[in-house]
């Protein structure tokens, strides 16, 4: 057998779907667990839809996530001369024919369908037609002459044996009468052309590669291997679309989820191996394989993405989450400057605390990156006449100390809350909503820490 080759081949016709990356994920670590290669094809047919913006987005989405393909990418509307070359050679040995129906006709075609709650197939009309008795001034269209008797059975590496009824496949299009290929003609040339082996995708496209097959055995090609991968539906057990929330990669990048624990994620989103739920890129790439791919929908869970996330976040090394923190910040925040760098990166033992995206770690850290304090108003209320002289007091205090650590702070704040008859709760909340603008955030011995003593006096001095 030749070497296994793979291929993602998505529209850029808008963002890319978190199902196309799982596509892609799983083309990827096929190739590499079977030393192969893996291929990028954009298929930009659809020139009206069609963007730059989008191809740049796809390439670099995947990259984010950590694939990469092999060599440049394959742009499918550079080979449109031989997809129609190869039409016209189905047309020539008999496998296709010249339709002339009209659109008219076939609207009514398909409203009589619908009266009668059957799926449209084309009745075939101009299958045996003598091209002499065909309409003059109506372009036609070709269609492929599918198979009309016994059945085909489709040997899926995922889903088993799958037969289907030869009548039910239509004579598809294979060419619009304006002379563009269609879409199936397209992948089965640019699939031949690409030397692919092994064609996975999602499961909806299996009356598709039927229809395929049949291009394959005409033009007599070695077939791939077909493996369908069922579809990811919503929580509620819908079919995941591009209008759903966090259905594209963009919207997790976008709340700070890394692309570690995203591809991970997906990873193990309808695969499995043993009991095994972490996997370092080594290991996914090492043990994936098509048998452990289930044949039933996976649900796309949010909640099992953050803990995912969580996990990275608290595992990682504290340099390599500070790089992704700061790459994250610079896309949808604000870039990090070199002042700040010196109090976040010490600061990110406790930053990350409870935080599940990188998101999290900056609303935790705004206080450290911004000097002016944002006052949540609501909490602003918590710092009444009793509060501002708890503040006062521990300012006259930590005027004193030549560093600011637990050990210097801890003796002042047990002070204070013995002279006021209060808890910790009574001083810590104050400050913290002092030197922060929220009684929510980091505990307030690491607050003080994190920032300067210079900057400490000067937030507690403007609530007072």
């Amino acid at each position: 057998m030749s070497k296994v080759a793979t291929r993602f081949a998505p529209s850029p016709t808008g963002s890319l779907h978190i199902g196309g990356v799982r596509t892609a994920l799983f083309n990827w670590l096929y190739s590499k667990n079977q030393n192969g290669t893996f291929h990028l094809r954009i298929e930009d047919t659809d020139k009206e839809r069609s963007k730059d913006e989008h191809k740049i987005q796809i390439i670099e989405s995947l990259k984010w996530i950590g694939i990469e393909h092999e060599g440049e990418e394959y742009i499918q509307s550079t080979k449109i001369n031989d997809h129609i070359n190869v039409a016209n050679e189905l047309l020539k040995n008999g496998f296709a024919y010249k339709c002339y129906c009209s659109i008219e006709e076939i609207d009514d075609q398909k409203k009589r369908a619908k009266q009668k709650k059957l799926p449209y197939t084309y009745n075939r009309k101009c299958r045996n037609l003598n091209e002499d008795d065909a309409l003059k001034n109506i372009k036609p269209v070709i269609r492929f002459k599918s198979k009309t008797e016994e059945s085909s059975t489709l040997k899926d590496l995922v889903q088993g044996d799958v037969e289907i009824q030869n009548i039910t496949i239509e004579d598809f299009i294979i060419l619009r009468n304006d002379g563009t290929p269609t879409y199936n003609l397209s992948a089965t040339v640019d699939d031949h052309q690409m030397n692919m082996t092994h064609i996975i995708r999602g499961d909806d496209h299996k009356i598709n590669t039927f229809k395929q097959i049949q291009i394959y055995l005409a033009m007599k090609w070695n077939l791939p291997f077909f493996a369908h991968i069922p579809l990811i539906h919503t929580i509620e057990g819908k079919k995941l679309s591009k209008r759903d929330n966090a259905s594209t990669l963009e919207d997790f990048s976008k709340i700070g989820i890394m692309p570690d624990a995203l591809r991970n994620y997906l990873l193990r989103l309808g695969w499995s191996y043993k009991d095994k739920e972490i996997f370092t890129l080594e290991e996914s790439i090492k043990y994936f394989n098509l048998e452990g791919i289930g044949k039933s929908p996976s649900k796309l869970n949010m909640s099992r993405i953050l803990s995912m996330n969580e996990h990275y976040i608290k595992t990682i090394d504290e340099n390599e989450l500070y790089n992704h923190f700061v790459k994250y910040c610079e896309l949808f925040k604000e870039k990090i400057q070199p002042d700040i760098e010196g109090k976040i990166k010490p600061s990110l033992v406790f930053l990350k605390n409870k935080a599940k995206t990188l998101e999290d770690i900056y609303n935790n850290a705004k206080y450290i990156i911004f000097n002016e304090v944002n006052f949540n108003k609501e909490d602003l209320k918590l710092i009444d006449d009793k509060a501002k002289k708890i503040i006062s007091e521990f300012v006259n205090k930590v005027k004193e100390l030549k560093d600011l650590s637990k050990e210097t702070l801890e003796p002042i704040i047990n002070d204070l809350i013995k002279f006021h008859e209060t808890n910790f709760k009574g001083v810590g909340q104050p400050l913290r909503v002092a030197l922060t603008g929220s009684k929510f955030g980091p505990g307030v011995y690491d607050i003080v820490k994190s920032l300067d003593k210079d900057d400490v006096l000067k937030r507690l001095k403007k609530v007072i």
